[in-house]
């Protein structure tokens, strides 16, 4: 058995992350899931809310949100397979659909895990999703039906593109042009991009590298070129079919849900908000006409008091 570390060895540990992750919950909070290795926070007491990150980012983008919500909830901030700190595969699934259930799967065990060993209840569970994680949670509720109970929605979808959007040209170019994918693995031009144009107000060099920390190394961007290459484009694509409800089960988009969209997103534009206020009008709306695709960068003391109010008043 390994000698007790000393106090001192924890405090300054404890003071180089907070020099490498100004403002992210403390390594006490630090899980990982036994099957998968999937790092998650795990922070505050109550319902279970279950935070999803999209591509390029990581559990990182929720830690001002997280503290607002902690007192009353228990917030569950996964990184998803390859990115941040969960490691992904060796070997990645041959196609986009397959790579998508992957990631499924990887939700169902952090599921087991934290019902099964963690004592958090088996449903009731609240998503808050943003970017990839809204197709992935939306496809994972409906793949179990009962365990959530409301959905907070931040600049994703979850259903084919509008009609009359088009995908920004950087991604198509990522997603459709190998020679343009290989570039950006190799010199992470894609995320260095996003946590500047992601934001209305500019962060700090600290919280960029912070953002940035996980893809610091080529082996680190594989899953953000991946994410971006995955992305479905045309209604056919086999991945919408994931996020279609069977008739056996409810579409847990019925749900109660509050959504709140910064205006200025270049990718998840107010088009896309269009289509989810006419697919689901019984959602209550909140735009921040300030705010870019990062809104919990750029609204979060709003966002994360108007998040709070909706899950005292849907309980």
């Amino acid at each position: 058995m390994s000698e007790p570390t000393p106090p001192e060895s924890f405090t300054q540990r404890s003071r180089l992350l907070d020099h490498l992750l100004p403002g992210y919950p403390g390594t006490e909070h630090w899980r990982r899931v036994p099957a998968t290795g999937q790092h998650y926070l795990d922070l505050g007491a109550g319902d279970p809310v279950l935070f999803l990150h999209g591509n390029p980012s990581w559990s990182y983008a929720w830690r001002k949100v997280l503290p607002v919500l902690a007192p009353q909830v228990r917030c569950l901030a996964p990184d998803l397979p390859g990115l941040g700190m969960s490691p992904g595969p060796e070997v990645l699934p041959p196609d986009p659909a397959a790579r998508y259930q992957m990631q499924l799967d990887h939700l169902e065990a952090l599921h087991r895990h934290l019902v099964h060993e963690e004592q958090v209840p088996a449903r009731g569970w609240t998503l808050v999703v943003h970017d990839w994680g809204g197709p992935l949670g939306i496809a994972w509720a409906l793949r179990n039906p009962g365990v959530v109970a409301r959905l907070v929605i931040l600049n994703t979808i979850a259903f084919p593109w509008p009609q009359g959007y088009r995908l920004p040209f950087y991604l198509r170019w990522i997603r459709d042009y190998r020679p343009v994918a290989a570039t950006v693995q190799a010199t992470n031009i894609f995320a260095r991009a996003v946590v500047r144009a992601g934001v209305t107000t500019p962060l700090s060099a600290a919280e960029r590298r912070a953002h940035l920390w996980p893809s610091a190394h080529r082996n680190g961007r594989r899953a953000v070129t991946e994410f971006v290459r995955a992305i479905p484009r045309h209604a056919t694509d086999e991945a919408w079919q994931l996020l279609e409800p069977s008739q056996d089960a409810p579409d847990p988009r019925n749900l109660p849900m509050f959504i709140g969209w910064g205006m200025r997103d270049p990718v998840f534009t107010p088009l896309v908000l269009s289509e989810w206020d006419r697919r689901y009008p019984h959602a209550r709306i909140r735009r921040y006409p300030g705010s870019g695709h990062f809104v919990m960068e750029d609204a979060a003391p709003e966002l994360a008091v108007h998040i709070r109010d909706f899950l005292r008043g849907s309980r």
